[in-house]
């Protein structure tokens, strides 16, 4: 026990440690005590789950306000989710049972007597969501100084989970309108289990304020990690006695690895979720289990998802979850004995935070990946017979396991579908504003920093032309009518949306969703073929499609939300390229690796991934990466990042070729190049590319290139485009390409 720091504690605090048997301090919450009693900067606290972080960030905290109490709230806790504050307010409940500083939850399923309660008295820690503080500033901004006058901490749970999306640019955003209420900024403690490169998360967490940020490197203690991969080789589409058993064992593995266990069943889709536990429960009723198998996911209701918490807390009896990215985050879930994933995490933070669900207080981490993939599909090009997640996970795998490797977050520039909603809603907080004093008031909120007077002037003009503002006699902005509307619907509140997924059938089979309603004629790719949009009927989220052969010209460059590092990138290239046999892979998945490395080294002779063609002059750089698929038809594999690999697509567009990303999943697979100039002047153009560059300023954007955001409807196309210009493409990714 560090007894320098442990004595500086308030005497409650140093009981609470005595009575739960305490050992030591870890290293960080020394860090964080010394940090926090004596000096005045941000703190970023960043290690792995179950590290003691939020004791790191609230022991040193409530010393201060028990030794000093506040006049008002004295520590805002922020939260992206109501589950994550409902643990906490467990945890510091009994941490503060013997103090005199109560704790409130303020979010949509709290209480409102003790919400009342705190207006009258406000004190201790305020509990919330970005989205109940923004409610706070539209409808009761006249409590926010009464509730906020003498706060003294903030601090903001799973940065990591805020910091690259609007969500997370709206809470900074609403932390700044409350500062200019209160006349002072805060001190701000950022928590996070899975951050790389800490620069751009200093950066925002230490938005609209003047202070730095010190974020403490403390050494993690090592701990044992067990990761095994499974590979099934399906036949969906043929309807036969045997693709039946193929399919049958891949679920008596999901089965085997989850009864009479204590773990978390993820995989990446809603849909992926209640099958799975479909099947489950009818194989634990087969073999006369128990009922052990839960559901938890953004579309299940507050009180089951509640349920499915408490019951994975509580004893140590069997309990399996399916979920996807709800019970990523770190809400304490007791004692799990394995996580399972169906599929492959997003990103290499993704597959570290459900890591981190498991082997907690020291004890051993173990995840099982489980991939089926249908063996029956017809012959095709033989990048699309390819299952990319499933060299994806190994590649995120290599990264965090050999290399320590998490993705750097992104700072996002021009967004412009939370500058709508802010707009909106300081506009329905103040009734009317001069058209300057609005901009004024959110042109110098650091989020919108990027923003120019003449791109939010024709922005106003266009919210003044749809009647979501309108003008008054005296020059004034009030909402209009259609802004009623919009404010007044309770799902205002939030920035981000659950997309609509539209059913693609042709005939009466289903070939999957997607989340964009093609219009007729419009041609995109799914499933690995070419699809005509003959008929969409809104109403019932439908796309009727016929079959059609060659390759998309309309494909996935219109929508960026999900975003695939250039580095997971060019480790899924150094797979397929090596010949080592990883240990964590069963047999059937080191055959299937095995295939697949086989399929990239057959193709057009070799070329893809032969370095000894290029070493010795034979295959230029280029020509590498190009692989002809017909006269006119070729591939191109960069193996670039998203935002790379847009670059790339629109500086070929620029030179008149016909270019369109190949996507498997959200995986950047290739471009795809129709041109009957020929291979030759193909690879010459990206020479070009690689040696000069291109300005992405000049590309031509087509009108239905956006990123995906909640309020896109209002806002000005032009606006989108640049949006999409500056957010999603990136020029500087093409120095990169292989």
């Amino acid at each position: 026990m560090s007894e320098s720091v442990f004595y500086r504690f308030a005497p409650f605090i140093q009981d609470y440690i005595y009575r739960n048997k305490w050992d030591e301090l870890h290293e960080i919450q020394v860090a964080a005590a010394e940090i926090i009693f004596d000096g005045d900067d941000n703190l970023l606290l960043t290690s792995g789950t179950a590290s003691g972080k939020t004791e790191a960030a609230f022991l040193p905290v409530l010393t201060h306000l028990w030794e000093n109490p506040s006049k008002s709230v004295g520590v805002l806790y922020v939260s992206p989710l109501k589950a994550l504050i409902n643990d906490q307010f467990e945890r510091l409940e009994e941490l503060l049972e013997e103090a005199d500083i109560p704790v409130t939850k303020w979010h949509g399923d709290a209480s409102p007597t003790a919400k009342k309660r705190l207006v009258k008295d406000p004190r201790g820690v305020m509990q919330t969501t970005p989205e109940s503080l923004e409610s706070l500033l539209i409808r009761n901004s006249s409590n926010i100084f009464r509730l906020f006058s003498d706060l003294r901490f903030i601090v903001i749970d799973e940065v990591h989970y805020f910091m690259d999306n609007d969500r997370g640019l709206q809470l900074i955003s609403v932390l700044e309108r409350i500062q200019r209420i209160i006349g002072f900024s805060p001190r701000r403690i950022g928590l996070s289990a899975t951050l790389g490169d800490c620069t751009n998360a200093e950066k925002w967490l230490c938005m609209g304020t003047e202070r730095t940020c010190v974020t403490p490197i403390c050494k993690e203690g090592g701990r044992r990690i067990r990761l095994s991969v499974r590979f099934f080789p399906i036949a969906e589409k043929i309807p036969n006695s045997d693709s039946k058993t193929l399919l049958e064992k891949y679920y008596e593995y999901l089965y085997e690895s989850t009864h009479a266990k204590r773990c978390i069943l993820f995989s990446n889709s809603k849909g992926e979720v209640e099958e799975n536990i479909a099947h489950l429960r009818r194989l634990s009723e087969k073999n006369h289990g128990n009922d052990c198998y839960l559901v938890h996911h953004a579309n299940i209701s507050p009180a089951l998802r509640e349920f499915a918490e408490k019951r994975m807390k509580s004893g140590e009896l069997p309990v399996c979850t399916g979920a996807t990215v709800t019970l990523e985050l770190g809400v304490d879930l007791g004692h799990l004995e394995r996580i399972v994933q169906t599929g492959c995490p997003l990103t290499v933070s993704g597959l570290v935070q459900r890591l981190g669900r498991t082997g907690r207080r020291g004890g051993e981490a173990e995840m099982r990946f489980a991939f089926r993939h249908d063996m029956s599909l017809p012959p095709n090009d033989f990048y699309k017979e390819i299952n990319w997640d499933f060299v994806m996970c190994i590649a995120e795998i290599l990264l965090y396991t050999r290399e320590k490797w998490v993705e750097p977050m992104y700072l996002p520039k021009l967004p412009y579908s939370l500058l709508f909603h802010q707009t909106m809603s300081v506009m329905t907080a103040n009734g009317s504003l001069m058209p300057k004093e609005l901009a004024r008031q959110i042109l110098t909120l650091s989020v919108f920093k990027n923003v120019t007077k003449d791109d939010y002037l024709l922005f106003l003009r266009h919210l003044l032309e749809n009647g979501m503002l309108e003008k008054s006699e005296d020059g004034s902005l009030l909402i209009g009518e259609r802004g009623e509307s919009v404010v007044n619907n309770y799902e205002f509140l939030a920035v981000f949306s659950v997309p609509v997924e539209y059913s693609v059938r042709h005939n009466s089979e289903e070939i999957g969703t997607v989340q964009n309603p093609f219009p007729v004629g419009n041609q995109f790719a799914l499933a690995g073929q070419a699809w005509e949009v003959v008929e969409l009927d809104k109403k019932a989220l439908i796309i009727y499609v016929k079959h059609i052969q060659g390759i998309s010209s309309n494909m996935w460059t219109d929508v960026g939300n999900e975003y695939v590092h250039t580095r997971v990138m060019k480790k899924i290239l150094d797979v397929i390229k090596s010949d080592e046999e990883y240990g964590f892979l069963d047999a059937s998945a080191k055959k299937r690796l095995s295939d697949i490395r086989a399929l990239c080294r057959n193709a057009a002779g070799g070329e893809m991934i032969s370095q000894n063609a290029i070493s010795s002059g034979t295959v230029s750089e280029g020509e590498r990466i190009v692989l002809a698929l017909s006269e006119t038809v070729f591939a191109v594999f960069p193996f670039l990042g998203t935002r790379g690999m847009a670059a790339l697509v629109f500086a070929l567009r620029e030179r008149g070729f016909d270019a369109n990303l190949w996507l498997s999943r959200s995986i950047p697979v290739c471009i795809e190049v129709r041109s009957d100039r020929g291979k030759t002047a193909l690879i010459s153009a990206l020479n070009s590319i690689r040696s000069n560059g291109a300005d992405k300023y000049g590309f031509h954007i087509p009108d239905n290139c956006e990123i995906v955001g909640k309020f896109n409807d209002y806002i000005p196309r032009e606006l989108l485009k640049k949006q999409y210009v500056e957010d999603y493409i990136d020029c500087d990714e093409l120095k990169n390409i292989e």
